[in-house]
């Protein structure tokens, strides 16, 4: 009997239905006890009342924009820092271990004190409404490790056949680069880049939560847990999701736009 395949958004759509019941089912094993009122797990409707039928959905992209141009910045800043080291690599073979190293070393960091110091050393936003420098920082620091070693995997992927083609009519390492390396590294250099955008946005809004800032997810947290509002922080957290995947959902279109052939795709 031949096994039917369910279709990528019908598979999304179970999945999330699924995820809403486990929620549900989580928030009522976690009932607030009595006499109290603070829910540690609100229910999907209390959610769904928050953000829509009290309105707070409308505030929801002055509270957002500072940190999607902070995690912006920072992903340019990160993913551009880690391409010309792995472009290093690939001039210098023998820097290779020291540059994964310094990849590695970025990773395993500390994020959290490495954001308490970046918040003495850099501080916040310089003027009501600027992006932090500390979540520009650290949406930089959190990409480095994914792209440096994903880059260096696609340039030593290249062919060798290929790349003595190249040679034997005359092609010094540069042509090899733009002819042979770089399609071959395109692939995992674009996944990097893929993979770093949650991990960019995820860096930025520690940095406020960490930062002296005051317009953001970080203050918006900070201002929602002190008030012991489980609905609105729990809203905000979804919202962070929705903004993080549509964010990878759009450098994964242009992906398959610019390498058609890892997805057997011919336009």
């Amino acid at each position: 009997m031949r096994a039917v395949r369910l279709p990528t958004w019908a598979a999304g759509l179970i999945g999330g239905v699924a995820l809403i019941v486990v929620w549900w089912l989580f928030s009522l094993a976690l009932q607030p006890a009595p006499g109290t009122t603070f829910t540690p797990v609100p229910s999907p409707g209390a959610v769904f009342q928050w953000l829509f039928l009290d309105g707070n959905i409308a505030g929801a992209w002055g509270v957002f924009q500072p940190t999607l141009v902070a995690a912006g910045i920072g992903y340019l800043w990160g993913n551009g820092i880690a391409l010309v080291l792995a472009s290093f690599v690939l001039v210098f073979p023998k820097t290779e271990t020291v540059i994964t190293q310094i990849a590695v070393v970025s990773y395993c960091l500390p994020i959290v004190a490495v954001g308490g110091i970046s918040v003495v050393v850099l501080g916040g936003a310089k003027n009501p409404g600027d992006p932090s420098s500390t979540a520009i920082f650290l949406a930089a620091l959190v990409c480095v490790f994914t792209t440096v070693v994903g880059s260096i995997l696609g340039f030593k992927s290249a062919d060798r056949s290929s790349l003595d083609v190249v040679r034997v009519f005359g092609g010094g390492a540069w042509t090899q680069l733009r002819k042979v390396r770089l399609i071959a590294a395109l692939p995992a250099i674009l996944n990097a880049l893929q993979i770093a955008v949650p991990t960019a946005f995820l860096g930025a809004v520690l940095g406020e939560y960490l930062g002296a800032i005051t317009a953001g997810v970080g203050p918006t947290l900070i201002r929602l847990q002190g008030q012991l509002d489980s609905a609105g922080v729990w809203s905000v957290f979804l919202l962070c999701a929705v903004f993080a995947l549509a964010a990878y959902g759009l450098v994964g279109l242009v992906v398959r736009f610019v390498t058609p052939w890892v997805s057997g795709s011919t336009s």
